[in-house]
């Protein structure tokens, strides 16, 4: 679905109709699952009937724990440990790490990182995302601890912890400022950010906006605000050029930056990079 449709559907107050996928039949993960493994099959559908699911993953039967968020939008089983954290993982070895990840959507993330990290504090903006990954990993068997923090507001991002390793995919292109962001969120960051993010081609940034001082230009985009899962806090976000958040990254004493992926996505294009000390 488009931004424009999308878009439009939000304005009409119309949510995408989900797609009725089967219990049964998909890949079963590769991580544990042993509380899910003993439900039955009436058990796991009450469960997955009793939380507004947006995507699912697998148990060790191959059955389905959540749903998809529409047709085309997280209608697959999410990987766990998802391929960036093994990638992470390999490059970090996050077995005596302490991480935290911003923006834990439902779980899916959070679970693979209790699989490989020492300990793990997730945070997101949304109380049913901080409810659902309480509730995913706890099926896990995993235990993190789970915060609602807006990582906009200050007097929120106050109680976030200082870690070996920040986990920080799909947020910063929902953000305001994300300038003030990765200077705080730097403070908090010993050995790595790991970083997933849109960024804007310079012909895409026709707007600009000045953080602590120095102006950027950026890609004004517009957000569908905090009824909508898949979109930032607020009305709209900005998308900061490659070189500048690069520029930014070393700035702020992350100065060791492997840039592993770039792709062009349907909204635009996206960087993977791992920003070290």
């Amino acid at each position: 679905m488009s931004p424009t449709i999308r878009g439009f559907l939000h304005r009409l107050g119309v949510k995408p109709r989900r797609p009725e996928l089967p219990l049964h039949g998909w890949a079963a993960t590769a991580v544990p699952t042993p509380i899910l493994d003993t439900l039955t099959d009436a058990e796991l559908a009450e469960l997955n009937a009793i939380l507004p699911w947006n995507c699912f993953t697998a148990d060790g039967h191959g059955r389905r724990f959540g749903a998809a968020a529409r047709k085309g939008k997280r209608d697959e089983p999410q990987a766990v440990p998802d391929p960036r954290i093994v990638s992470l993982n390999r490059r970090f070895d996050l077995g005596s790490a302490s991480v935290l990840e911003i923006g834990c959507f439902e779980g899916v993330h959070t679970a693979g990182l209790c699989r490989l990290s020492r300990e793990v504090t997730a945070v997101d903006g949304r109380l049913e995302n901080v409810v659902k990954t309480i509730v995913r990993t706890a099926m896990f068997g995993f235990h993190p601890t789970v915060l609602l923090c807006d990582v906009e507001e200050a007097e929120q991002s106050a109680c976030l912890p200082e870690v070996d390793v920040v986990h920080h995919v799909g947020v910063l292109y929902h953000l305001k400022d994300p300038v003030a962001h990765l200077h705080a969120i730097a403070r908090l960051t010993r050995r790595v950010l790991m970083l997933d993010t849109h960024f804007a081609l310079p012909d895409e940034a026709t707007s600009s906006f000045t953080s602590g001082g120095t102006t950027y230009r950026c890609r004004r985009y517009d957000e569908f605000g905090h009824a909508d899962v898949f979109s930032g806090m607020y009305e709209h976000s900005r998308w900061l050029m490659l070189h500048d958040l690069v520029s930014i990254l070393g700035a702020v004493g992350l100065t060791k930056t492997e840039i592993v992926e770039r792709r062009d996505e349907r909204n635009g294009a996206r960087v993977l990079l791992f920003a070290s000390r």
